[in-house]
Parts: C-alpha cells; sequence; structure tokens
C-alpha cells in the first residue's frame, strides 16, 4: 500500500458514502423478493387509507419464484483449468466445498438476480488447514472500487456496526487495513465525521494493517446485467409495478367479497322496523328503530313510504378479478421468461418434450446469468488458488479457464438414457457421456472408476485390452 494513512481513509469514506447511497434502491428489492413491499399503488386516497391498514401483511408475491426460478439452477460446481483437457481442479473443488462455497454461492446467486449485485470475499488470513476462507457478502456491506478503462478492482469495502461503533475494513492488492469510527448512536464531533476521513481511525488490533499476497483485491463483486454501465440491473426491477397491479386488484377483491358476495335486499315504500323499549319490569314503554348497522349486516336497506315491496340484488360475480390477475401473472412470466407451471400450478401429466419447449426461454435466461457472473466467479477461484499459494502459471490458467456448472436443463431418466445410447453409438468416449449426464465431477470420477473395475473383471474385454496391448 503505496498511500498515506490519510488518503486511504478518504478513500475509505467515499466508498462508505457511495455504498450508503446505494442501501435504498438495495433494500427495495430485497424487501421485493421477500415479500414485505406490498403496497396499494393507483389506488384512491380515500380507499388507501381505510384499507392500507386493514390489508396490512398481505401481499401476493411474485418476485419470489421469478428469481428462485432462474438462482435455483445456477449450481457451480468447480472449475477447470485453460491447461486441462478433462476433469476438475481437485483441490479448489475440495477448497469450496470445504468453505461452504456450494451453499454460500446459492445465496449469493438469488441476491445477485435479486438485487443486481453480490460479493464474494476470499479471506487472505490462513484458517486453521491452510485452506481458502470464503464468505459472501450482502450488497449492502459491501463495495468495490473498479478502475473504468481497465475493469480491473482497484479496491475493496466492508461494512458492519453494533451499538457503539462502525467498523469497515479495507482491501487493496497486497494489504488490508481495518477502521472504525463512533456511529451515530454516539455523539461524534461532527467536523470530525463530516471531514474527507469520514472520523475513521485505526482499529484497536493487534496488526491493523497487514499485508497479503494474493495479488488482487480479496472482495469480489459478483453483477448481474449492467448495459455496459456501471449499475448492474435486477431481474424483478419490472415485475415491482406488475406486483403492485395485482395487490391492488386482491384489495378490491376481498372488500367485494364482503359486500357483494351476498344477496342485498330493499324494502321500499316500507317503514323502518321498530323493536321494543322494556322497563325494568318488562313492560312496553316505547318503540326505537333498528339499528342501522344491524341492517347493513344482514344486507337489507329500508326506504319508507307507501305500497310497500322487497326488491332484490343478486350476489355479483367477481370473476372478473381473478381473470385480471391471471392476465397480469401471464404478462409475468412473458416478461421475465418464467415457465408458467412456475406461477400458476396448472400442468398435470404433462408430456417431458412439452415441458422442454416451456422452460426454453428459462434455460437461455440462466445461460445468459451465467456469462455476467463468470468474471466475478473465475476471480473467486483464482483468489482461493493465490490464497494456497500456487504459481502465476496456475493462476493465468485459471483465468482462462471454465467454469463447471451442474446442469440447468431438467431431463427425465428416459431422455437421459436415449441420450446417453445415440452418444455412444455417434463413438463419443464414456466419459464425455459421464460428464454430460452426470455433471458433478465427484460423481464422474466415482462412475468411471466403476466402468474400469467392471471392465477388468469382464474376461472377454480384458482379453481384448491384452490383445491390443501385444501381450
Amino acid at each position: 500500500m503505496d498511500l498515506s494513512l490519510e488518503d486511504v481513509q478518504k478513500r475509505v469514506e467515499l466508498l462508505a458514502r457511495e455504498l450508503d447511497s446505494r442501501a435504498a434502491g438495495i433494500e427495495t428489492h430485497v424487501d421485493r423478493y421477500q415479500g414485505k413491499a406490498a403496497t396499494l399503488r393507483w389506488a384512491s386516497k380515500k380507499f388507501d387509507e381505510y384499507f392500507r391498514t386493514q390489508f396490512a401483511g398481505f401481499g401476493d408475491n411474485w418476485c419470489m419464484p421469478v428469481v428462485d426460478a432462474a438462482a435455483e439452477r445456477m449450481t457451480i460446481l468447480g472449475i477447470r483449468s485453460y491447461d486441462e483437457t478433462a476433469g476438475v481442479d481437485k483441490v479448489l473443488q475440495r477448497d469450496w466445498l470445504g468453505s461452504n462455497s456450494d451453499s454460500g454461492s446459492a445465496e449469493a446467486f438469488v441476491m445477485f438476480m435479486a438485487a443486481g449485485r453480490s460479493f464474494s470475499l476470499v479471506h487472505p488470513a490462513s484458517s486453521p488447514d491452510a485452506a481458502p476462507m470464503v464468505t459472501w457478502e450482502h450488497p449492502q456491506s459491501a463495495i468495490v472500487d473498479t478502475d473504468p478503462i481497465t475493469g480491473i478492482d482497484r479496491a475493496g469495502l466492508v461494512m458492519w456496526q453494533d451499538d457503539q461503533f462502525d467498523f469497515a475494513t479495507y482491501y487493496t492488492a497486497d494489504s488490508v487495513v481495518k477502521f472504525k469510527r463512533s456511529n451515530g448512536r454516539q455523539r461524534f464531533e461532527s467536523e470530525e465525521r463530516m471531514s474527507p476521513t469520514g472520523g475513521w481511525v485505526l482499529r484497536d488490533e493487534e496488526n491493523p494493517i497487514e499485508r497479503h499476497s494474493l495479488g488482487e483485491v480479496p472482495l469480489t463483486e459478483i453483477r448481474n446485467k449492467t448495459l455496459l454501465s456501471d449499475d448492474p440491473m435486477s431481474d424483478i426491477a419490472g415485475v415491482a409495478a406488475l406486483q403492485d397491479a395485482v395487490n391492488l386488484i386482491w384489495a378490491y377483491l376481498m372488500n367485494a367479497l364482503d359486500q357483494a358476495t351476498m344477496p342485498a335486499r330493499v324494502a321500499v315504500n316500507a317503514d323502518v322496523p321498530k323493536v321494543p323499549i322494556l322497563d325494568n319490569d318488562g313492560q312496553v314503554v316505547g318503540y326505537q328503530d333498528v339499528e342501522l348497522d344491524e341492517l347493513i349486516k344482514e344486507k337489507i336497506i329500508f326506504l319508507p313510504g307507501q305500497d310497500a315491496r322487497i326488491e332484490e340484488w343478486t350476489a355479483s360475480n367477481l370473476e372478473v378479478f381473478s381473470k385480471v390477475i391471471s392476465q397480469i401473472v401471464e404478462h409475468i412470466a412473458a416478461q421475465t421468461r418464467t415457465p408458467p407451471h412456475y406461477l400458476v400450478a396448472k400442468m398435470i401429466n404433462t408430456a417431458a418434450e412439452s415441458l422442454n419447449i416451456a422452460e426454453a426461454g428459462l434455460v437461455s435466461k440462466v445461460k445468459e446469468r451465467i456469462l455476467y457472473s463468470t468474471k466475478g466467479m473465475k476471480k473467486t477461484f483464482r483468489l482461493m488458488a493465490a490464497a494456497r499459494g500456487s504459481s502465476q502459471e496456475r493462476i493465468q490458467s485459471l483465468r482462462a479457464g471454465t467454469l463447471i456448472w451442474d446442469n440447468i436443463q431438467y431431463r427425465s431418466e428416459a431422455q437421459m438414457a436415449d441420450v446417453a445410447v445415440k452418444l455412444k453409438a455417434s463413438g463419443f468416449p464414456q466419459q464425455y457421456i459421464t460428464e454430460k449426464l452426470v455433471t458433478d465431477p465427484v460423481e464422474v470420477a466415482r462412475v468411471m472408476a466403476m466402468v474400469k473395475k467392471e471392465r477388468q473383471m469382464d474376461p472377454f474385454i480384458a482379453a481384448e485390452e491384452r490383445m491390443r496391448q501385444g501381450v
């Protein structure tokens, strides 16, 4: 780290302010995903005032299945370096599973699609068993400073707080600097808090400034589609308005359920019924009109006058509401490339080919999201290799390597068996067929070991192998 401490403090404050400016937008998207942001937009003022509290806590959430449908198919199994022709880097795969990055990355991909970005952090410090430590950071607590020209990460910042202090750890390609400052609950000097350095001071630790040898910023941003800008898109940004419309229609529907689903009667030209007033001895001492609220509960209205008669309004047909909701859900499915059967459970005994056609858009979407996330995930694996002390040659090979993902398209066993037979008949080797069908490198190795053992035990295959070798 060639900068002075004051320069680092200034950069930390700039990143902290940028992170704070992002917080509101990220929180909105995360709340949308969790279904916490149910609103009654486009309702009249009076309707909103009355029903906002009555329907508090209710919200139809279509953002979650839109994100989960794609995120659940983004499963990284490992990486194959550029110099390897088959298999997977077993050391990195072991470290990946050992750091629970299989589950951590799954949550990161959900956040990557919901909020537009997520972060991985390969800790420079060694773990007790010398394996790399990897954590996955929330986009409201992490930020990376990227060179706008080269796209290379220049620094990273992770923040958190407790009851007394804000904490920040600043990462560069060769250093880690640990800061703290008094948070808003403690009365810090306003001049110091608002200064260019933001009131950040080194933490009271043995080594608040440490060197590392990873060669890159340990914090990595995993970005969604950016449209060549610095602001990644959320996959649910376009769903929010449609979801608000659905919630408003549900509010209208539930209000109508109480008022329009039972027949209403009107007594025209009839006096409002009266009930007797009794004294303490049970004697009638007068009469009073029936309470209006009681008549409304019974769906009865009295209009006094001569020539009494009774009219009736039949219950309303509320199917129009559900039709509009169904149409909006179809629009959500089309705009987000989410298969209809993920949103409306009506497909029963559907042929496998029909499901493949229905999921074609989702498969293409997942491939696209995999492409956007590849840069950040490759850097994460490079950092894990660097934490192991790998050579620059191996790290460069990983830079041009290939990420191994689980199958993103679901296939029945019958379809998989058919593919295997046709590939075998076409002359493809057994390992390629196994990798195509099984995908998981651990299972591929296990299956190939079984194949090898069976061949050794089969006398005909063993004789053929000996003849081939000239034995």
